[in-house]
């Protein structure tokens, strides 16, 4: 299935360059993987965000992490912030299953360094989460070691965005959220290098919703009076992960300033980091790394000077403003565990005449004679527009199979 992305409607965010993929797997050597558990009870998953092909515990990467409200349950966040370095992947899931999920990392990263000959006695899984309680049965507690093997195994260059992996259930701006990427390239000399961004969204309320600068909440809550069970946030709550990796030599104090900036993309789409929603962020770079055996006293690395950051600062924005736009498009409607619906962002955006889904374009339903009427209204007014500009002939035919014509 093929998921649509913020930029398949002609919406630009930002104005750098973005990497080939536009995913956070641009930066070399990064991998990401799902696995996705959906069932009558639960909507979730797991997401892991592999930083090289290598042994990350064998040689750090150099990490920073940062909690701009920490209204949340993530594990591993300490060591980053005391040491600043990544010394296993990062995964992403729900908030009951951070412990669950930790256990198998370790499970994971001890069986790997087995293998190279290492013999770890601590270890600092590096695991973040959202609520997705209003989608997910979340007391089942549905993701285990099973789950996270799986999406290790899945792990590639080109990953799925939308409800999968940790983003099954969560929730943006009452419609449905869940895992979205994007990157930017900056020149630094003459070398280039990619600064790229994985969010597992599930904050902000609705009226706040902030569309590549347009303000489309009140819009979207106007939409939903036409719709019976369409669901809506009234309240910034339920939080954001965000995970940022670059190629570009830096200090982890560095990263940690521009890890800072990605708040700036979640500014953008207008929410304003409130009391229930932990907005946590997670940064590493693949240049720079730090051997576990180093016998020398002295390390060497590379670092950008302070006074040219400001280029990762602006990437850092922009890639997660679109990240999150993406989350929000590639997902699809899900409904809750109340009956509600959460739609998708990409319903809300090519909606035919006020319609988002096919059973509205059913003659016995309710709304049909209203939509049918606008369609018929907006054909009429392009006929009407034509003539008036000299066209002598027009055919109006519907070359779509799904859904049928309304008028």
């Amino acid at each position: 299935m093929e998921r649509k992305r913020i930029r398949d409607f002609g919406l630009v965010p930002g104005r750098l360059q973005t990497g080939k993929r536009n995913k956070i797997t641009d930066v070399p050597g990064v991998k990401v993987g799902h696995c996705t558990v959906k069932t009558e009870e639960n909507h979730t998953g797991v997401t892991v965000v592999l930083p090289g092909g290598d042994n990350a515990f064998a040689k750090k990467y150099i990490a920073a992490a940062y909690v701009h409200n920490g209204f949340g349950k993530s594990a591993g966040l300490v060591q980053i912030e005391e040491l600043g370095t990544l010394e296993t992947p990062i995964a992403l899931t729900n908030t009951l299953n951070v412990g669950k999920v930790w256990d198998a990392m370790v499970d994971i990263v001890v069986e790997q360094c087995k293998q190279d000959g290492l013999d770890p006695m601590s270890i600092n899984p590096v695991v973040g989460e959202c609520n997705d309680c209003r989608i997910n049965q979340i007391q089942k507690r549905a993701v285990g070691t099973a789950e996270v093997r799986r999406a290790f195994a899945s792990a590639s260059d080109d990953f799925e965005e939308g409800d999968v992996g940790a983003g099954a259930g969560t929730l943006c701006y009452g419609l449905k959220g869940g895992i979205g990427s994007a990157s930017r390239v900056i020149r630094i000399g003459e070398t280039e290098y990619t600064i790229g961004v994985l969010v597992q969204s599930n904050f902000g309320a609705t009226e706040d919703f902030v569309l590549n600068g347009e303000a489309v909440g009140a819009e979207i809550l106007d939409w939903k009076q036409e719709k019976d069970d369409m669901a809506a946030s009234e309240e910034d709550k339920g939080s954001i992960m965000s995970i940022l990796a670059t190629d570009l030599p830096l200090t982890s104090r560095q990263l940690k300033r521009i890890l800072r900036r990605t708040g700036v993309g979640i500014a953008r789409t207008g929410g304003y980091t409130g009391h229930g929603s932990g907005e946590v962020m997670i940064g590493f770079t693949t240049a720079n790394r730090i051997p576990s055996n180093e016998e020398e006293e002295l390390l060497q690395i590379q670092a950008i000077p302070e006074q040219i950051i400001n280029r990762a600062f602006l990437a850092a924005a922009e890639a997660e403003q679109e990240a999150i736009l993406n989350s929000m498009t590639a997902a699809e409607l899900t409904r809750g565990c109340a009956g509600e619906l959460y739609y998708s962002l990409s319903q809300y955006l090519e909606g035919c005449a006020g319609t988002t889904l096919n059973y509205e374009t059913h003659k016995e339903e309710p709304a049909y004679q209203k939509y049918a009427k606008q369609m018929t209204d907006e054909v009429v007014a392009v006929c009407e527009a034509a003539l008036a500009a000299g066209v002598d002939e027009i055919v109006v035919k519907d070359d779509t199979e799904m859904p049928p014509t309304l008028m």
